[in-house]
């Protein structure tokens, strides 16, 4: 198997891991409880790694662990907005990209905010997409402004 295959399969792996995360935060933000039973039907997919497995439980975790720190740091950007107001598939995606940039140092923040954009564009409206990347700008910054 070439190299370039193997990087395939591990970019689609990994693109599908962050979607698990986000279906996983999705529906807890729904149930406001931890969905083991779709957890488990994830961890029986074939087609995702070892490693991906392990990205989704961390960040499915770290994304409910520090759930109110995220929403605060949502509210703190979404003028005008009242987190209880914003779009459900748009608030989980920003709580996963803001996880993944405050609390996993192996993704890179813009890769977070890149991946969130493709992620709303799949499951969101056509507006959503410049008010989650506006969100996740301003996150980009601050954190880019606390590490210097």
């Amino acid at each position: 198997m070439s190299k370039d295959i193997v990087k395939n399969d591990k970019i689609f792996s990994r693109r599908k891991a962050r979607d698990y995360a986000y279906q996983l935060i999705f529906s807890f933000l729904f149930n406001g409880e931890k969905d083991e039973l779709l957890l488990q039907r994830i961890s029986e997919d074939k087609h995702i790694l070892e490693d991906d497995l392990e990205y989704i439980t961390l960040t499915y975790d770290m994304s409910i662990d520090n759930i109110e720190e995220i929403k605060a740091t949502i509210e703190k950007y979404a003028i005008g907005y009242q987190l209880d107001r914003i779009y459900k598939p748009d608030l989980a995606v920003l709580i996963l990209a803001i996880c993944e940039m405050k609390y996993n140092t192996e993704i890179p923040r813009a890769v977070a905010i890149s991946e969130a954009v493709s992620i709303i564009k799949k499951y969101s409206t056509a507006k959503s997409g410049p008010f989650v990347n506006g969100i996740l700008a301003s996150v980009y910054k601050e954190l880019n402004n606390e590490s210097n």
